[in-house]
Parts: structure tokens; C-alpha cells; sequence
């Protein structure tokens, strides 16, 4: 087995309005609906919306948290604050070697989005 990529579902009470949010707030595109499930694209990044009507909806609503690597935050951070992201952690440098910030949608469902700062040799990991 090699595993290609991991996609996390997001529990949401209001489908509608969580892919609003995702699209026009935090850039998301939707890239397929199946029944009360949304799959929601941002380049490689993948997650699925799963509205309350969804047979698999077995977590708490608002208990998703996903950290998502990317080319660099700031603007991104200022681009999304302006469409009314709830920014609850600002951009800043981290002690674990990435500048970081995270999002809440509605839900309280998180998302965090981190550039690595680290700049010795062999780096892992690689940023999108």
C-alpha cells in the first residue's frame, strides 16, 4: 500500500452555508456534491463538507482540525480577513519553525495554515 493523500471531513450544520464560507471566504472550490457530502478543493487540498442529513455523520459537529502547509501566509491571512474570516490565531513565528495563523468556520470546525521558517539542510517537508 502507498498512501496518495488523506482528505478530513468536516461535520457542518448547515451544508449551504459552509460551502458559501469555503468558496467565497477562504478560496475553496467545490469540486463534487454527493448527497449531504461536498467535496471542497484549494489546489491538492481536499475536504469533505458532511452536512447533517449525511448518513456517515457520526462526529460532533465543529470537531474538525486540520493543519494545511502552503507556499506562504500573510497575504493569504489579509485576503481572507477581508472577506470576514474568523482569524482566531494571527500570522506569527512559531518555536516549531513555521509562521503560521488558524481560521474557525461556523462550526468552530479549525483550519491552520503554516509556511515552514526552517531553513537548515535535508528540510522534509515540502510546501504546496
Amino acid at each position: 500500500m502507498t498512501p496518495d493523500c488523506i482528505i478530513p471531513i468536516f461535520q457542518v450544520s448547515d451544508l449551504n452555508a459552509a460551502v458559501a464560507f469555503y468558496t467565497n471566504v477562504l478560496g475553496f472550490s467545490v469540486d463534487f456534491e454527493f448527497g449531504s457530502v461536498v467535496g471542497i478543493r484549494h489546489g491538492a487540498i481536499q475536504i469533505h463538507l458532511s452536512g447533517p442529513a449525511s448518513a456517515g455523520n457520526k462526529k460532533a459537529v465543529g470537531e474538525g482540525h486540520v493543519y494545511i502547509f502552503c507556499n506562504e501566509v500573510d497575504d493569504y491571512y489579509d485576503e481572507i480577513r477581508a472577506k470576514g474570516a474568523n482569524a482566531f490565531i494571527p500570522p506569527g513565528d512559531r518555536p516549531y519553525n513555521v509562521r503560521d495563523f488558524a481560521v474557525k468556520d461556523a462550526d468552530g470546525n479549525i483550519l491552520a495554515f503554516g509556511k515552514s521558517t526552517y531553513a537548515g539542510p535535508n528540510t522534509s517537508r515540502q510546501t504546496l
